[in-house]
């Protein structure tokens, strides 16, 4: 085999050990952006569970605190529109789902009567973190 022949088997195999390192070298932000955006899902579900008004605004985006304006109206809005948000039973994290901008985390979540809803929350980067920047609720089709 010449230069030639090895430098032509030698570059796919370096290509394919490139793209190897890069996921293995992407998995652990990965991991680390799953533990982020889950600590401030649940700091804010916990929030809620306490009526800590504070507490759960401050995992609030900036554009939904300029939409409330104030926490109580916040907690206020979520006790209204989001009863399975407000006081979850039971939460399950399933799929984060990045996009450009902002990633989707989807959370599996019981509602204080027992049924199940999925929780797309639109998580949005910021300097020191994630922030909620809104949550979508569909109900979990029970089947049969």
């Amino acid at each position: 085999m010449d230069k030639r022949q090895r430098a032509r088997v030698g570059l796919p195999v370096l290509l394919v050990l490139t793209g190897l390192l890069a996921v293995i070298s992407v998995s652990p932000l990965a991991d680390e952006a799953d533990d982020a955006i889950q600590d401030v899902i649940l700091t804010q579900i916990e929030a809620f569970a306490n009526d800590d008004e504070l507490a759960a605004w401050e995992q609030a985006s900036e554009g939904i605190q300029r939409r409330f304006r104030s926490p109580e109206t916040f907690l206020r809005m979520v006790r209204l529109v989001y009863p399975p948000v407000h006081r979850a039973t039971a939460i399950r994290f399933r799929q984060r789902v990045p996009h450009d901008h902002f990633d989707i985390q989807v959370v599996r979540l019981q509602g204080p009567e027992g049924r199940l809803w999925d929780a797309y929350y639109r998580m949005v980067p910021v300097e020191q973190g994630w922030k909620v920047g809104g949550v979508r609720l569909l109900p979990v089709d029970m089947g049969i």
